[in-house]
């Protein structure tokens, strides 16, 4: 039973990195960001790169984390901008177009392989009668608390923050009000993309494996998480991030992989939304 909820703990913390920037974009401009996973797949590729070139490990994070947020400011500014007026079809299959041609641009440039991340971290495994966690799983849990905590600080705490939540509230009011919101965008698109590209990287710790097409499964599931937690709110793909990772590890552990995890995920996207249609935390549209 401990094995199972700490696992669930460390696959939902995987969750959480993805589906908090996914969140944060769709709070502001109310587009799904599919191409959110390639930046997420970006992040981790171009982290092992600069490590196999010889960049000291943590340099090798913290330059990959920096391109990464800055590529998703280009994302924006690049192609969202320009189709905003246009309804929320156009914006989401660009964002689908992005996230294949990402994919077929990593294969080009490092190969469509696997690539370990084999990296040692000074951190000690814990090791009891009834539990396993590897030090990765143990770095997994201890960030990804920081930065929820760092971005619950910077959300309720700070001017951008505020600013974030009243372009999540109404973009155009805000607007009004003075906000700056084509800067506030590209600040939403630079945070969620930092976010993504750190789950990517930690989640090619875990597995010690990175690969071109790694954002395809975190691509749905992030989806399916942004939508049990209720469309734009923070918390709630928070909470649903482990409330997922919870189900279909214990449905895996019941059942075997009778029902495949990928489809638990779906199903309880599926039976949460009959009875909560606007999803845990999601506002009622009226």
């Amino acid at each position: 039973m401990l094995q199972n909820i700490v696992n669930a703990l460390v696959l939902g913390s995987s969750y959480v990195m993805i589906a908090v920037g996914l969140t944060l974009v769709y709070g502001i401009l109310k587009i799904l960001h599919i191409a959110h996973a390639g930046i997420y797949a970006f992040g981790a590729l171009f982290a092992v790169y600069l490590y196999e070139l010889g960049f000291p490990f943590i340099l090798a994070i913290l330059l990959s984390l920096v391109v990464s947020s800055f590529l998703g400011v280009f994302v924006y500014r690049g192609f969202y901008k320009h189709v905003l007026n246009r309804g929320r079809i156009v914006p989401l299959v660009m964002s689908v177009g992005l996230f294949a041609a990402m994919e077929d641009l990593y294969r080009l440039v490092w190969g469509p392989y696997k690539r370990p991340f084999d990296v040692y971290l000074n951190l000690p495994d814990i090791m009891t009668p009834s539990l396993y966690l590897s030090s990765r799983g143990v770095l997994m849990l201890i960030v990804t608390v920081i930065v929820v905590f760092v971005l619950y600080l910077l959300l309720m705490k700070t001017k951008l923050g505020k600013s974030l939540r009243a372009c999540s509230n109404d973009l155009h009011l805000a607007g009004a009000f003075g906000v700056n919101t084509d800067r506030t965008i590209a600040y939403g698109f630079l945070i969620g993309s930092c976010l993504a590209a750190l789950g990517g990287i930690l989640v090619g710790l875990y597995d010690n494996t990175v690969y071109p097409t790694m954002g395809s499964v975190p691509s749905y599931k992030a989806f399916v998480v942004v939508v049990l937690g209720g469309f734009g709110s923070i918390r709630g793909a928070v909470i649903a991030s482990y409330i997922l990772a919870l189900v279909e590890t214990f449905v895996v552990y019941k059942l075997g992989y009778l029902l495949p995890r990928d489809a638990i995920a779906f199903l309880t996207m599926i039976v949460l939304l009959m009875f909560k249609p606007e999803g845990l935390f999601g506002k009622v549209q009226r």
